[in-house]
This record gives structure tokens, C-alpha cells and sequence, in this order.
């Protein structure tokens, strides 16, 4: 028992939670639990994952800011390989902090584990040259369902590290780079998601 660290309601953000995993490392490695139910409901996280994800991606991808609009999903989500900074946008009607966003930087170094609510748009921006992320889900994936959100919408401002570019209007990805040249890569669809506004 006892093998979590949880700052909760970061960013004054509440249900937010970033999460520290205790490591017992010794010259032959390190081992961690991950994930215990019963760890996380000491600290008053009592949610239920139904589906686990992994991705991977290289430098300069920007995935999001997406959430489901009838299914929503709570993700619980960390790095094994490599660096993202991760963020998270409060959506839900009636909170105190709607349209406020809060980041963190999730590395395989750190192994910090950052908890996102039902109720929030999600996305991050790879830092290293490749990144796998993980991700626990408290609903499942469910096609047609999915919304998102412009990365770059002023409204929300976030400040995405290592990123050089200025805003021209849109989700385009163009004439965005990282502050090193590398280019900012979006899908298609994230390049059309509009402003918190339309919502």
C-alpha cells in the first residue's frame, strides 16, 4: 500500500491529478506498480478503466485536443518512452474553471501519471525524438462520438514548450516548428477542429 504520490486538483483545476508512482530501483533496474486500485482509492480516486492504449509518435506531432461528446472518458495516461508535454482543457458546463487549461511535462524519466476527468479535451505535443504513450480509459472508444478542439485556439492560450510559430487564424500545423526546426505535425482532422466558442 502507500505506492502513489497524487497532487490533486492541479492547476486549481479540480479532478486534475498528477501522479507518482513510488520506484524501487537498485544497479539491476528499477520496478513500479503502474497502476493499484486499491492505492488509488485511498487517495480518493475511485474511477474504473475499461480500455488501455498505447501510441507512438515522433518529434513535433501534436495529438489533440480531443474528448467524446456523448461517452466521455476519464484517461489516465503516462510516458514509457521518451518526453510529451500533456494537456488538459476543462469543458465541463457549469465549472468554475471552464475553457482553463493545465499542462505537464510526462517523461520516461519522471514516470509521472497525469489523471484527466470525464469532461475534459486532451492532447499532447512530443518533445523527443520518439515518444510512447500510454493510456487507461474509464469508457470505451466510441466511432462517430469523437470531438476536439483547435490546439492552438487563443481563447484557451495554451503554451505549448519548444513551439515557435504565430497564430494565423486556424488549426493549420503551417509555419509552426518546433524552436529546434522541426516541424510541427498534425493529422488532418486536428488542422480542422475550431475554437472553444463553437462549442
Amino acid at each position: 500500500m502507500g505506492q502513489i504520490q497524487v497532487e490533486k486538483n492541479v492547476g486549481g483545476i479540480e479532478g486534475l491529478c498528477v501522479i507518482q508512482p513510488t520506484v524501487h530501483g537498485d544497479s539491476r533496474g528499477y520496478f513500479m506498480e503502474t497502476y493499484n486500485q486499491n492505492d488509488m482509492r485511498e487517495a480518493g480516486l475511485d474511477m474504473v478503466f475499461v480500455q488501455d492504449n498505447q501510441s507512438m509518435s515522433v518529434k513535433g506531432v501534436l495529438r489533440g485536443l480531443h474528448f467524446q461528446k456523448q461517452y466521455s472518458q476519464g484517461k489516465l495516461v503516462r510516458v514509457i518512452k521518451g518526453s510529451v508535454f500533456d494537456v488538459a482543457v476543462d469543458l465541463r458546463p457549469g465549472s468554475a474553471t471552464y475553457g482553463k487549461w493545465y499542462g505537464v511535462e510526462l517523461t520516461e524519466e519522471n514516470k509521472k501519471q497525469f489523471y484527466i476527468p470525464e469532461g475534459f479535451a486532451h492532447g499532447f505535443l512530443v518533445l523527443s525524438d520518439v515518444a510512447e504513450f500510454c493510456y487507461k480509459c474509464t469508457d470505451f472508444y466510441h466511432p462517430g462520438d469523437e470531438g476536439g478542439l483547435a490546439w492552438n485556439d487563443p481563447a484557451i492560450g495554451i503554451e505549448w514548450p519548444m513551439l515557435c510559430g504565430t497564430y494565423q487564424g486556424s488549426a493549420s500545423a503551417e509555419g509552426y516548428t518546433l524552436c529546434d526546426g522541426t516541424p510541427l505535425n498534425l493529422s488532418e482532422k486536428d488542422q480542422k477542429w475550431t475554437g472553444i466558442h463553437t462549442l
